[in-house]
């Protein structure tokens, strides 16, 4: 088999493409209108350039809220938080999800925490 080689130009555009881990974006069940824009899915794989300092502050909003959890990276409300973190999407996009794609959600957050698939 011959191997063709791309002739470069000045014209040539150079794209640089992101790959995404599948297993990172969250499609919803039915379409979720947020500021009248309608999400079919998220892009969660931003979980993966958080850092303790992202935890600390997910923490913070829960202790602000008044909320207490032995172990807080289970509930919904920090999963949400950093889900916030990683899409840059605000906490409202979040909170204003149908229950059972907030589930979802917390279990895509938890699992990626946890290093589960």
């Amino acid at each position: 088999m011959k191997k063709e080689e791309l002739e470069v130009t000045e014209d040539t555009e150079v794209v640089e493409a992101e790959l995404v881990d599948d297993n990172m974006i969250m499609t919803f069940k039915k379409p979720y209108t947020f500021e009248g824009k309608e999400y079919r899915e998220i892009d969660l794989s931003g979980l993966d350039n958080l850092t303790g300092k992202d935890m600390i502050a997910a923490q913070k909003v829960l202790d602000r809220n008044g909320s207490f959890s032995f172990i807080p990276e289970m509930s919904l409300q920090y999963a949400c938080v950093l889900a916030s973190r990683a899409t840059k999407l605000p906490i409202e996009f979040f909170e204003g999800m149908h229950p059972r794609e907030s589930i979802r959600l917390k279990n895509k957050v938890t699992g990626f925490l946890y290093g589960q698939d």
